[in-house]
Parts: C-alpha cells; sequence; structure tokens
C-alpha cells in the first residue's frame, strides 16, 4: 500500500507546526522551505486555509488522500456531527491507539510497529495500520516482541495518555476505551 514519505522536516515547516508532534521541526529553523523561503508570507485565500488545514490533518495522521477521503464518507453516514465523527475515526485507526499508548514514540513509530507485526488485537495479531479499533478491543505487544528497545524507549518517554485508552505500562497491554 502507498505511503506518505518524503522530508518530513520541510512539510512541517511548510504547514507551520510539528507533524511528529515532538516540535524538534520548527527548532532549527522557523522559515518556509526553499531558496527564497525567507520571505513575508503571502495572505492565504479561503481555500488555501482549508487546503493547509486539511494537508495538516493528513499528514499528522499520515493517511493517503484517498484514505483520507473514504473515512470522510464514513464519517457523513455516520449519525451527529460529522466533524466529531471523522475525527473519532481517524484517532480509531490501529497505528494511531497504538502511538496514544505510548508504545511508539510518533506516529511512524507505532505504524511500523504494526506493520511489523508487534502488535496483537484482542489475542490475535493484526498487521494492518488502519485496522479500525472498536471499543473494549484490548491491544497488546506480542510476547516476543516485549523486550524491544525502541519499544522499552517509547514507554519511558511517555508522561500520560488521553483518556480513550487505558494502559498497563508493565504488562504492555492496553484497552480502547471509546
Amino acid at each position: 500500500m502507498a505511503r506518505v514519505n518524503g522530508p518530513v522536516w520541510k512539510k512541517a515547516r511548510r504547514l507551520g507546526f510539528s507533524i511528529l508532534e515532538t516540535g524538534e521541526e520548527l527548532k532549527k529553523r522557523q522559515s518556509v522551505p526553499g531558496q527564497h523561503g525567507g520571505k513575508r508570507p503571502a495572505k492565504l485565500s479561503n481555500y488555501g486555509l482549508q487546503l493547509r488545514e486539511k494537508q495538516r490533518i493528513r499528514f499528522m495522521y499520515g493517511v493517503t488522500e484517498r484514505q483520507f477521503y473514504n473515512t470522510y464518507l464514513k464519517s457523513v453516514k455516520m449519525a451527529g456531527v460529522t466533524g466529531h465523527n471523522f475525527l473519532s475515526l481517524l484517532e480509531a485507526r490501529l497505528d494511531n491507539v497504538v502511538y496514544r499508548m505510548g508504545f511508539g514514540r510518533t506516529r511512524n513509530a507505532a505504524r511500523q510497529l504494526v506493520n511489523h507485526g508487534h502488535i496483537l488485537v484482542n489475542g490475535k495479531k493484526v498487521d494492518i495500520a488502519s485496522f479500525s479499533v472498536k471499543p473494549g478491543m484490548v491491544i497488546e505487544v506480542k510476547e516476543t516482541s516485549k523486550g524491544l528497545d525502541l519499544l522499552r524507549d517509547s514507554l519511558e518517554a511517555t508522561l500520560n495518555t488521553v483518556d480513550f485508552v487505558t494502559v498497563d505500562k508493565e504488562a504492555k497491554k492496553g484497552t480502547f476505551v471509546r
């Protein structure tokens, strides 16, 4: 499956926010990338503002344009506010839930853990990053993968998690609440 690759730091500087949510991308240079990047930014039109915000969300969650659009179509069909439904569908992706539990320092690291088969959902191996996690599902690290340095370092670096996941850091297991 296609993936969003390329220079993440340049994309972050172009959009003006940290895609990796670490803040490292903007510490070195504040200007937009390119030879003539130090100029005053031009005023964006309404379309430009909407496109920039859409690209921020798309790059932050690491989804392709087609996945983004299909998620939007699912959220439109659901009852309730489309924007809230849309973000809840993006937050319920397996790679994002693994990231929110603190098993990966970034969403890309969490996605790699999922793709390489280190994650079990309800006791079964799932290696699809776009797998939609339902409330009550138990996400855990495979027994043979619990000693990974990457996993240990990211769990030590994680201070707190969000309220829609519960995590047992010792057992390297968590539950998706809502």
